[in-house]
């Protein structure tokens, strides 16, 4: 069984890094008319790591610092914690105070600190750290957002145009129908099925739909009438935005290779399609295997590799495509 923390770190970390503008217009509204979005926001994830490795309080790999810069010119830090864990978190107050307060003391800049809480307690919601001691006190409070609280507001989030309306739905659906994966097929589709009815970009689709393919996994018998149905969706509006995403990774890594103009290059870019064929058909379970097909030097075998990805029906089936020839 999945771990929940890991079902949903990563996509979480992808999606706010692809649409942070749109993060901040959904969850925070009251800073999106405030930053300069003229000035592209910088991740600043190696300060972070920094910052998390002094305070000793593990790594949150959705947790994002982003710099951003104000209108006037004021250079902001915002912090974003996605917290999906399912287990209780008496300190998770404190180390939001924690984490705020060591990378003031380290930057000295202004942060501002937003918990995204995605878990399924509905009454857990820490917004404040606070203690106090004969004349001394302090009072931390944080922007806190409840995605649970969205169960009400199904209205809103059908006809927002915000990509973040879908990574809501989808992150719900994908815990209400742990149990049920029949009704999670019916949500997926759905869901894939309003990415074209918003008129979404290429691009935008295949992102969403990274996210959405990722929280909300199948087994493989309704994956692939999953898959039937989206290929049928797709013929029907002449957009096959998904169904070649393979296809394109592979047209990526050989035109990297093309660019790079040498061995290695070619084989960098190979494996950058692989990973993405990977990501989308298998999700955490054809990942794990990213390593031991990093190992191969031979292009031609990764191309084998590539292509085999539109074709093979099981990971095993797969990977039979290169253990042979490696034994």
């Amino acid at each position: 069984m999945n771990n929940p923390q890991t079902e949903f770190d990563s996509p979480w970390k992808e999606i706010l890094e692809n649409y942070f503008e749109e993060f901040i217009r959904f969850f925070l509204p009251v800073a999106h008319p405030e930053i300069d979005w003229d000035r592209p926001p910088e991740f600043l994830d190696k300060e972070l790591q920094q910052v998390v490795r002094d305070a000793e309080l593990g790594r949150r790999m959705a947790d994002k610092l982003v710099k951003v810069w104000c209108k006037n010119g004021t250079e902001i830090w915002v912090l974003i914690h996605v917290e999906v864990q399912s287990q209780d978190e008496a300190d998770f107050a404190e180390r939001m105070f924690v984490y705020h307060y060591r990378i003031f003391d380290k930057y000295r800049c202004p942060v501002v600190s937003l918990a995204v809480l995605g878990d399924e307690r509905r009454n857990w919601k820490p917004k404040q750290f606070s203690y106090q001691l004969w004349e001394t006190s302090i009072n931390f409070n944080f922007k806190v957002v409840k995605l649970l609280d969205y169960g009400d507001r199904w209205a809103e989030l059908e006809t927002s145009s915000n990509p973040f309306a879908i990574v809501v739905v989808a992150h719900l659906k994908a815990q209400e129908t742990r149990s049920d994966r029949l009704e999670r097929k019916r949500w997926k589709l759905a869901l894939v099925r309003q990415l074209y009815e918003q008129n979404y970009s290429r691009t935008e689709v295949i992102n969403l739909f990274h996210f959405i393919d990722w929280v909300m996994s199948l087994p493989e018998e309704l994956e692939q009438e999953f898959w039937q149905s989206v290929q049928e969706l797709e013929e029907d509006r002449s957009m096959p935005y998904i169904t070649s995403v393979q296809r394109i990774g592979r047209q990526e890594g050989r035109q990297e290779g093309r660019q790079e103009g040498r061995q290695e290059g070619r084989q960098d870019g190979l494996l950058k399609g692989i990973e993405l064929g990977l990501r989308l058909k298998f999700r955490a379970e054809g990942l794990a295997v990213l390593p031991e097909v990093a190992e191969i030097k031979d292009v031609d075998l990764l191309e084998t590799i590539l292509a085999g990805l539109e074709t093979a029906n099981t990971l095993e089936e797969w990977r039979k495509l290169y253990q042979a020839r490696l034994e």
